[in-house]
């Protein structure tokens, strides 16, 4: 099973951008934890982080098998069965995104470090959340253990 592991904007900028909110974990740091929870399940991972919608877009689209995204990864040219997905401020404006996700029939689990429900209002409606198989919020970086485990239970069982 091949998992796509797909960060927005800024989150490279993860440990040290306003730790107070995200914490001070590293995206790298999550990219490793990752990797032990994916191999203790069986599961292949490719991470990426993108601070250009079009780009991520394009992965989305390679992803689920309907594109060539020659612009990113290799490793996220080729087809996932599912994703984990932390579009960052993304998340509460993008249509394209939902769009690619839905064109695609890609499943995917959306997570994120903060409780986006208890932030500021422009921050708590996600256009994503609706073709999401979950959403996960507010845990941190333990978040995106959690997300992962549920995708592939989900996708092992069939049960959203």
């Amino acid at each position: 099973m091949r998992i796509a592991v797909l960060n927005g904007p800024n989150l490279n900028l993860l440990g040290t951008r306003e730790p107070e909110i995200y914490g001070s974990t590293t995206l790298s740091e999550i990219e490793g934890c990752a990797r032990e929870v994916a191999d203790e399940l069986g599961v292949q991972l490719a991470f990426a982080q993108f601070n250009h919608e079009g780009d991520l877009i394009d992965a989305i689209h390679a992803l689920g098998g309907r594109g060539t995204a020659p612009g990113v990864a290799p490793e996220l040219r080729e087809k996932a069965d599912g994703a984990l997905v932390n579009a960052g401020a993304w998340t509460h404006t993008s249509l394209a995104l939902a769009d690619a996700f839905s064109s695609v029939k890609l499943p995917f689990v959306e997570v994120h470090l903060s409780n986006i429900f208890a932030r500021e209002p422009e921050r708590r409606h996600s256009v994503l959340a609706s073709g999401a198989r979950g959403l996960l919020c507010g845990f941190g970086a333990y978040g995106y253990e959690m997300a992962l485990r549920g995708l592939v239970h989900s996708l092992r069982t069939g049960k959203r």
